[in-house]
């Protein structure tokens, strides 16, 4: 009919077709010369947008109309058919809900053969210790181009709390991810990724992750922040896995320190295995205070540019013991940003007031240090007479090593003599 219509007034007439009009006529004006500027008189609801003209004609809304009630009857009749289909469904409904559970079963198996089998995973141990030797993030290696750098991760009763620092970008929201993904894959039976892999069975594993407030119950950054912190304090127990990925954040940092120190400090009084990522560089002293703390952070190099001599980070994505000596590693990432260099200037100049001004050292003192080393001496001794496989000449060994280990960890007697 379109084709037709062209015909009849020389025009360069095309079909379309919309969810809103149906099927329409379009036309483009730079191809048609029209007799006094206007369309003939056959065609009505002109419209035109850009060089284009959109119309539509009596015969083509009446044939539309048609296509609705034949779409309809299409409809009514699909429906019915369904309905009667579902009717006969019913009664072996329970054979397909067997069908799609024992399908289900197969896929996760099939998966769990290939991980054993066709990747370089290695089977878990459950013991009482979190021990993953050069693991890496399972969904990162299938997405990124090159396998993920491996991260050994180690967490026992004598040392379960610990605290991740280093820059941003460092890799420390990967690396919490991938320990809680390595937990799950263990206890559901599957193979994990690393070289070596020993598990605590974990209850429940409680995360805090992300900086997003929340429309839908009116809540702020922070205010969602408490409800989730609030909701583990009152939830965990000595089984759990708990894995906090920056806390207080929302608030100033006077009072986002003091949030999250209070809440260490009652993660700390249970048996819990906890990992806390946090900018807070304060918080890595609590260790002189609590000997179960373990202080870790991503390491970064510094590497001079060249051109115009200016220092920027690598990251090396590696975790090592003890926590960042980064300082204003934020302003370096601005820095690399499209910030204007007036306002990384004046930021670094505000910042260097401030820590001159706030900037307090504490010190361990030599009678923490040896208690610290009494500490980590007896719970390791407790590990090993609850696990050890050692025949008695390599127990001999093993426990000469811990016995070096705490001379060199204990301070010398004449530190902890007082002075007269």
């Amino acid at each position: 009919m379109i084709t037709q219509l062209g015909e009849k007034y020389n025009l360069p007439l095309k079909m379309s077709f919309s969810s809103a009009r149906g099927f329409f006529i379009q036309m483009n004006a730079e191809c048609a010369a029209l007799p006094n500027g206007q369309l003939p008189s056959d065609f009505t609801k002109i419209t035109k947008m850009k060089n284009a003209y959109s119309f539509t004609s009596a015969d083509l809304i009446k044939m539309n109309e048609r296509c609705q009630e034949s779409l309809r009857e299409i409809y009514h009749m699909t429906y019915l058919i369904v309905c009667k289909l579902l009717s006969e469904i019913y009664e072996h409904i329970h054979c397909l809900y067997k069908l799609s559970d024992t399908v289900s079963m197969l896929d996760m198996l099939l998966s769990f053969a290939h991980a054993c089998t066709l990747s370089d995973y290695v089977r878990p141990e459950f013991t009482d210790t979190l021990a993953i030797k050069q693991g890496w993030h399972p969904i990162l290696e299938k997405i990124s181009v090159e396998k993920p750098v491996s991260n050994n991760t180690y967490i026992t009763e004598g040392s379960n709390f610990i605290i991740i620092t280093g820059p941003n970008m460092s890799g420390k929201s990967t690396y919490l991810k991938q320990i809680a993904l390595c937990q799950i894959m263990a206890q559901i039976g599957s193979y994990v990724p690393a070289e070596y892999s020993s598990f605590r069975i974990a209850e429940q594993i409680f995360t805090r992750i992300g900086m997003d407030d929340d429309i839908e119950t009116n809540s702020s950054t922070f205010m969602k922040e408490m409800k989730e912190i609030t909701y583990i304090i009152q939830n965990a127990n000595d089984k759990s896995l708990i894995i906090i990925d920056e806390l207080g954040r929302g608030t100033s940092t006077e009072e986002g320190i003091g949030i999250c120190y209070s809440v260490c400090e009652y993660l700390l009084s249970l048996k819990a295995f906890t990992l806390f990522a946090t900018h807070f560089l304060e918080l890595c002293h609590i260790d002189a205070l609590y000997p179960n703390v373990e202080n870790n952070h991503f390491e970064v190099q510094h590497v001079r540019n060249s051109v115009g001599n200016k220092e920027k980070i690598t990251y090396t994505y590696i975790i090592s013991k003890g926590h960042t000596e980064e300082k204003n590693y934020g302003l370096k990432a601005a820095e690399v940003s499209s910030l204007p260099p007036s306002v990384i200037l004046d930021a670094k100049e505000i910042t260097t007031h401030i820590a001159r001004q706030i900037l307090q050292k504490q010190r361990t003192t030599p009678e923490t240090l040896r208690q610290r080393a009494v500490y980590h001496l007896a719970t390791r001794l407790v590990q090993t007479a609850r696990n050890s496989r050692l025949d008695p000449d390599s127990l001999r060994i093993f426990l000469k090593g811990l016995k070096k280990k705490y001379e060199a960890d204990c301070p010398p007697l004449a530190l902890l003599m007082p002075e007269h």
